[in-house]
């Protein structure tokens, strides 16, 4: 697999406030982004042109906020195993979209740790 290329499983995949999959999968390929559900079937695709992602800051680490063709889909990745590395899959995600630059921003975990000073 090249820097370019991603591919997630165990996804869950929303539009709004309807999940359309628990287990699906996150595919960036070939210049292209495809969201699939469980048994395979396309809910979305859509050149990397046509697609923007970002990691939000009111959502947990494992999730990012995706709009594929005008249309907002929140992706969380690692449902299956919760660990504290939840992250990574979805930084490797964001980083595939912009080419395999490296993700600039602070990892949602060290600002959750900071604590406020009296």
């Amino acid at each position: 697999m090249t820097d370019s290329e991603f591919n997630a499983t165990d996804v869950r995949i929303e539009r709004w406030f309807r999940s359309l999959t628990r287990a699906g999968q996150v595919i960036v390929k070939d210049g292209r982004l495809a969201l699939l559900t469980s048994y395979g079937r396309e809910i979305d695709s859509a050149p990397l042109s046509a697609v923007t992602a970002r990691r939000r800051w009111f959502l947990g680490a494992d999730s990012a906020v995706a709009y594929v063709n005008g249309v907002r889909y929140r992706l969380t990745m690692g449902q299956r195993n919760r660990r504290p590395g939840g992250a990574v899959p979805v930084g490797r995600f964001l980083a595939a979209l912009r080419g395999g630059e490296a993700e600039a921003t602070v990892p949602y975990s060290r600002r959750e740790l900071r604590t406020p000073t009296p």
